[in-house]
């Protein structure tokens, strides 16, 4: 919440209304002071109806409601960009979400949700960034495709995380491989990405796997090739 006021104090969308619980108002005081000083009208209902209001299973007692945070793809891209992020359809919120805040960690200047990808205003995908949606610039488009060649038209090479490539993360950030602006594109936990769009990109690579582990996280993953190339940005 208090990232959505933020983004809203930097004129980037408008918060228009909180609803607050009846049990959580002393909790959350300090947020709805600082809403209504900037004129966000606050409405105490029940906590049921708050509750009713939230996608999560654990609602936290105060809703908000924003403009969209989404943004068009050209504006995300804007201002030459040195590292994206590109979610490939992600179906379940709690990775498209996750995902989001390691971009946002690792300093991506922008995350595209791409082809059947969950909505990124989804409650359980807006909880899971932490309130990164509202930190760096989100786009939608309906296939990853488009994501791909508007990356590549943005001075991007598009590299896709992939547990079966040859080549992996560690080797490529030691011979220069990402020492330019990459976008990174990450697929579903369960199934990865497609075969097309493996063809699609300009090189796959893998993050090694040392111990007996079968496999990482989507998140954990995502982590470890954001800030190999994060590292090697601040490096050159």
């Amino acid at each position: 919440m208090r990232e959505a006021l933020a983004w809203a104090a930097a004129g980037r969308g408008t918060v228009h209304e909180l609803f607050v619980g009846e049990s959580t108002e002393d909790r959350h005081a300090e947020l709805i002071d600082a809403a209504r000083e900037t004129g966000v009208r606050v409405s105490p209902l029940t906590d049921k109806a708050v509750a009713s209001l939230s996608e999560t299973v654990t609602p936290q007692g105060i809703v908000a409601v924003c403009d969209l945070v989404e943004v068009p793809l050209a504006d995300a891209l804007d201002g030459r960009p040195k590292l994206v992020t590109v979610l490939a359809g992600i179906s379940d919120p709690g990775n498209a979400g996750t995902v989001t805040r390691v971009a946002d960690a690792a300093g991506a200047d922008a995350v595209i949700f791409a082809g059947g990808t969950v909505d990124p205003h989804n409650g359980k995908a807006v909880r899971a960034s932490a309130g990164s949606v509202f930190h760096l610039p989100v786009a939608r488009v309906s296939t990853v495709d488009e994501a791909l060649v508007a990356c590549r038209a943005a001075g991007l090479r598009v590299v896709a995380a992939d547990g079966y490539a040859e080549a992996d993360v560690d080797g490529a950030a030691d011979n220069g491989e990402l020492d330019g602006p990459t976008a990174w594109v990450f697929g579903s936990e369960a199934h990865g990405l497609d075969a097309e769009v493996l063809a699609a990109v300009d090189a796959s690579l893998r993050v090694p796997i040392h111990g007996a582990a079968e496999s990482l996280n989507l998140a954990t993953a995502a982590a470890v090739c954001l800030y190999a190339s994060a590292r090697r940005h601040r490096i050159g």
